[in-house]
């Protein structure tokens, strides 16, 4: 996205993709950041002198960027900030929907306190007949395991042991967010699944970090906004508590694994600076998500789970139980779970 004018003031182009970065990059992509949050910050405090209002609604791609909304709820401009989840060019759909509703067909318009969208949980949903007949279509070898409670026992031991799970269940995500139904879960305690996770399974820069899934009753232990963050749209602090003291980094160590420094008990979904994009998930949403990280907590005293997107890097998330299973086979997870069917890893 940038051009010769820019390389020439920033000293040189885009380093090559795959390449390591340097500080270089590290400071070009705080510097924009730091930029876009001033502009987001300043705009919202003029349009609170503006308008009065004392709740701020967020579309489009820039709403994205969890770290600028973050910085935008700590700010306390407004009493309540809420993004579409599906911010960007597709969520222009459900503006497109609630103009026509409102303003051709005249329907009634009242303020509803509670989440409309539904967890956002509007796409295409797969029955567990439907999964077994097909899979038994394709002689794919699957365990049947309608028992909720040895279902989600056997998931979170399985995540504790450190294996990497695909999660299908129950209706699609609307929006660029994964955030129960079409998931990639693991351990967010472990050193060393963020690195197998980017490198394997995402193809993607080894020192980003992936999202905590938290159970609401249990976020404010964890992480400083203590409200409801559901849809995965906002950085919050983790809670000091949980902070480590990294090891004295050798003068040798890159850039990379300076970052990769454990500097929390959850390491893989937290960054260098202890920020993580939470999604707090609660039963009147997301209520198999929620069981399933109750048996966790359970298991381990962890409510915890790191939760990213099922898919392969430049494909789209998964919708269907064939995407399902080809993305499983092709990125190597270990586990993959379909409603109440399990399927395991073929190596």
């Amino acid at each position: 996205m940038t051009g010769p004018q820019f390389h020439k003031l920033f000293g040189g182009e885009p380093r090559p993709h795959g390449s390591e970065p340097q500080s270089r990059e590290a400071d070009l992509a705080a510097s924009i950041q730091v930029v876009l949050e001033e502009v987001m910050v300043r705009s919202a405090a003029d349009l609170r002198r503006s308008s009065g209002q004392s709740a701020l609604c967020l579309g489009g791609g820039v709403a994205l960027n969890c770290v600028a909304n973050g910085r935008l709820l700590a700010e306390g401009i407004f009493d309540d900030v809420w993004v579409q989840p599906a911010a960007g060019d597709a969520g222009a759909a459900v503006g497109a929907a609630l103009w026509a509703h409102y303003e051709v067909l005249g329907g009634s318009r009242q303020a509803n306190p509670n989440d409309s969208m539904s967890g956002a949980f509007l796409g295409p949903s797969f029955s567990s007949d439907e999964v077994r007949n097909w899979l038994d279509s394709i002689a794919v070898p699957y365990r049947h395991v309608p028992s909720s409670k040895e279902r989600l026992g056997e998931v979170a031991q399985r995540i504790d042991a450190g294996e990497v799970v695909g999660w299908f269940c129950g209706r699609m995500e609307f929006g660029p967010r994964a955030l129960g139904h079409r998931s990639i879960l693991a351990d967010p305690r472990s050193p060393s699944v963020q690195s197998r996770l980017n490198g394997l399974v995402k193809e993607r820069a080894a020192f980003r970090p992936f999202a905590p899934a938290v159970l609401a009753e249990h976020s404010a232990a964890w992480f400083e906004h203590a409200g409801e963050l559901p849809y995965m749209t906002f950085t919050s602090q983790l809670r000091g508590e949980h902070w480590l003291e990294p090891a004295p980094a050798a003068a040798t160590h890159s850039l990379v694994q300076q970052v990769q420094e454990v500097r929390s008990s959850v390491p893989a979904v937290t960054h260098v600076n202890h920020s993580a994009r939470v999604q707090t998930v609660d039963h009147s949403r997301n209520p198999e998500f929620a069981a399933l990280l109750e048996t966790y907590f359970e298991l381990t005293g962890c409510p915890v789970v790191l939760n990213t997107s099922f898919n392969a890097r430049d494909e789209p998330i998964v919708c269907t139980p064939a995407d399902a299973l080809a993305t499983f086979r092709r990125i190597g997870l270990d586990l993959l779970v379909l409603e109440d069917c399990l399927v395991e890893s073929a190596s």
